[in-house]
């Protein structure tokens, strides 16, 4: 059991990453900030229940997915709502292929990746039915193992490997499309 007093100081070091997740999940500046605090508020209310020495990262990620689901299935039961999506996240451009720097050993796959705009990865991201997003967003985004996405998510390690494999197929279908588009791959017959 984990002494309140400390939440502050081991929780918060990883309020960035979870606000660049949540970005990610809710595509909205303001609404990443509440899904932030809200999880923030349940995980220093439940604080007492966390274990000493398990995964905190974990942990709090498990409660901000939590935390998104609750509130996407309360959308859904209300009427539709336009929201202004205002976001730019080039966080995900760079872990993806956009990195500076380091052309040397590189493979084609991020070559090309490079003369991709980081809307069109978010595009291609976006496109991905939620359940294989979060996955891939968890696994290779965030560098989760399957053991703690699956503790995330709630499902088995199975199935979050048949939805990170179906996810990432997705992706790179997506992306070869928009390469394709711009004549960046030749076409694949």
């Amino acid at each position: 059991m984990a002494d309140q007093a400390t939440f502050a100081d081991q929780a918060m070091e990883f309020m960035p990453a979870l606000y660049t997740a949540a970005l990610r999940m809710t595509r909205n500046a303001a609404e990443a900030e509440d899904l932030v605090q809200e999880t923030y508020l349940k995980a220093y209310r439940a604080f007492h229940t966390f274990q000493e020495g398990t995964n905190l990262k974990a942990w709090l990620y498990k409660i901000l997915t939590n935390t998104f689901i609750n509130a996407y299935r309360s959308r859904r039961r209300r009427p539709e709502q336009t929201e202004i999506e205002d976001v730019e996240d080039l966080y995900l451009y760079r872990r993806l292929g956009g990195l500076e720097g380091a052309t040397a050993g590189r493979s084609a796959e991020e070559e090309v990746l490079d003369h991709f705009t980081d809307s069109d990865v978010k595009e291609a991201l976006e496109s991905l039915p939620e359940t294989f997003r979060m996955a891939v967003l968890l696994a290779d985004v965030e560098g989760f193992s399957y053991r703690e996405i699956a503790d995330i998510m709630e499902i088995p390690i199975g199935t979050v490997m048949s939805r990170l494999h179906r996810g990432r197929r997705a992706l790179q279908k997506a992306l070869l499309e928009f390469g394709m588009e711009r004549g960046l791959v030749g076409d694949r017959d």
